[in-house]
């Protein structure tokens, strides 16, 4: 999710959500250390519950980033194991260290050392020629030796020979058996599975076997289903639509008026209204005219305006 679930996208994502744990982008340990921590690091407060997903492969570098992140006030940081992007293996970290589960428990452990709030794992099941039934032992036997006691497992490998980081997200099989399993044979871990969920029944399904479950894409593409997890999962009310885009609006108002760009943040709404009248006027309107260096929040209102025209015309 590099690149799309900053601090916007999340703040709109919490107006959806009141429960679901939200999760960063990742951001690299040395980046943190060196670069523009506000930038990097900072969230908004409506955020909460959030966690910080780290990469990197150098246990002390790691644990100072751990102990900034939690200087911010991060609920949690993740240690993400997973992602199979060029620029995180030329970096020696991400779903890499699949290959090096001690390394990956040394890391684990200096961060805990550096911080008070949970430090999690995010893996995939193994990568290239790696017997998936033994590298996932191996990382979240190793990372439970260390003290981490949750895990989200992307049940996929990564093919870091010979396939494009977005092919790693959908050709490798899923093998969710298998995270079924390790969570049988490790009760008192806590085993979020990841990869290939796409509706909230699915979700459901997996939750039979499973702690948690972690959902990246489909959650940005069609982030109106966040708004049935508090009902669907806790017990909660139903989340108001119309009320989350009031408090949404006046989220983007404020931001305009410290100089962010309507489109870095309504770029994150576009599929919010899939499949109903006036969505593709509306994400016509907000393609065409948030990009203008002065667009203010009447672009915003008046691509709203379309959802209300089609219901009424219907």
């Amino acid at each position: 999710m590099m690149d799309w679930t900053d601090t916007h996208c999340r703040v709109l994502h919490r107006l959806l959500t009141g429960r679901a744990r939200l999760y960063t982008e990742m951001v690299t340990a040395d980046a943190v250390l060196r670069g523009d921590r506000m930038r990097l690091l900072g969230f908004d407060a409506s955020e909460h519950p959030v966690a910080l997903q780290l990469g990197g492969s150098d246990p002390r570098s790691l644990a100072d980033a751990a102990r900034i992140a939690g200087d911010f006030g991060y609920d949690e940081v993740n240690l993400n194991v997973g992602c199979p992007s060029d620029r995180v293996q030329s970096g020696r970290f991400g779903a890499c260290l699949m290959r090096e589960p001690s390394l990956v428990a040394d890391c684990v452990a200096a961060m805990r050392r550096s911080v008070h709030v949970p430090v999690t794992v995010k893996c995939r099941i193994g990568v290239d020629d790696q017997d998936p039934e033994q590298s996932l032992r191996a990382i979240v036997a190793a990372c439970a030796a260390a003290g981490a006691t949750q895990f989200a497992v992307h049940a996929r490998k990564a093919w870091l020979d010979g396939l494009s980081p977005k092919e790693n997200r959908n050709v490798p099989p899923l093998d969710y058996d298998l995270v079924y399993r390790v969570k049988r044979e490790n009760p008192a871990l806590s085993i979020m599975l990841n990869g290939g969920i796409l509706t909230l029944d699915q979700a459901e399904a997996h939750l039979d076997h499973v702690d948690g479950v972690m959902l990246g894409r489909a959650a940005y593409q069609n982030p109106a289903l966040l708004a049935q997890i508090d009902a669907r999962f806790f017990g909660d009310a139903p989340r108001d639509l119309d009320d989350a885009l009031t408090q949404w609006c006046s989220y983007v108002e404020r931001k305009l008026k410290d100089g962010v760009r309507l489109s870095s943040m309504t770029r994150h709404m576009l599929g919010l209204f899939n499949g109903r009248p006036g969505a593709r006027s509306f994400r016509r309107h907000l393609s065409e005219h948030s990009p203008r260096h002065d667009a203010g929040i009447e672009v915003l209102r008046d691509a709203l305006a379309f959802l209300s025209l089609e219901r009424e015309a219907a």
